[in-house]
């Protein structure tokens, strides 16, 4: 299938498709540091209570370390809980930094990730400066869930994109690990392809002739 010509944009989930992901770890650390609840708090795709609302935008960072205090029996710091959160993220390789700049050279590439401001701020903007750039000399636009004030698969957090941005969704391919998420772009009139696990972004590309 090619769509050259047709796409000017690439919108990019970051979790699972531009930064390696895993879960477990998260989860591990929380119970390390004595969360009995793990499990619940940090879910698969679609997060619950503190979490959650953390990713959209509903509390303040402040505020999240007070809740999650309160699933613990003994004192945590607010490093702690972020260094627990920050396990979430397993890596960035360097040559999906050096895709991502050879991607700008044709088109317009973005992010559209639901994430929170603890980890976006310290893990992510330190993996994305590997090559001594900052995370802003990758994209020409980032949107954010916790600036949306909106979680994917919500269409407001689409609407904001688009209205943020400047894009328009039948000139942009949305990437995303999660099918719902695809699924939502879709609806919305943007091009969407899933990036299995497992796979690199640039085969889904390089498949779709782009």
């Amino acid at each position: 299938m090619t769509m050259t010509g047709k796409i000017k944009n690439l919108l990019f989930d970051l979790g699972g498709v531009v930064i390696s992901i895993e879960r477990e770890q998260c989860v591990s650390r929380l119970k390390q540091l004595g969360m009995r609840d793990a499990d619940d708090m940090i879910g698969l795709y679609a997060q619950t209570s503190a979490f959650g609302s953390l990713e959209s935008g509903a509390i303040s960072a402040g505020e999240f370390h007070n809740e999650m205090r309160r699933h613990f029996s003994h004192p945590v710091t607010d490093e702690e809980i972020d260094g627990a959160l920050n396990a979430f993220i397993t890596g960035l390789p360097v040559q999906r930094l050096q895709a991502l700049r050879e991607l700008r050279k044709r088109y317009g590439v973005y992010v559209l990730s639901n994430t929170n401001p603890i980890m976006f701020h310290s893990r992510i903007a330190q993996l994305f400066r590997a090559e001594g750039l900052e995370m802003a000399d990758y994209f020409d636009g980032i949107t954010t869930s916790f600036e949306a004030k909106a979680c994917k698969p919500d269409k407001k957090i689409f609407d904001y994109a688009v209205a943020t941005m400047g894009i328009k969704p039948q000139e942009t391919m949305f990437f995303d690990d999660g099918q719902a998420n695809v699924d939502a772009a879709r609806a919305l009139g943007f091009n969407a392809e899933l990036v299995e696990a497992g796979t690199e972004f640039m085969q889904t590309i390089s498949q779709l002739g782009l």
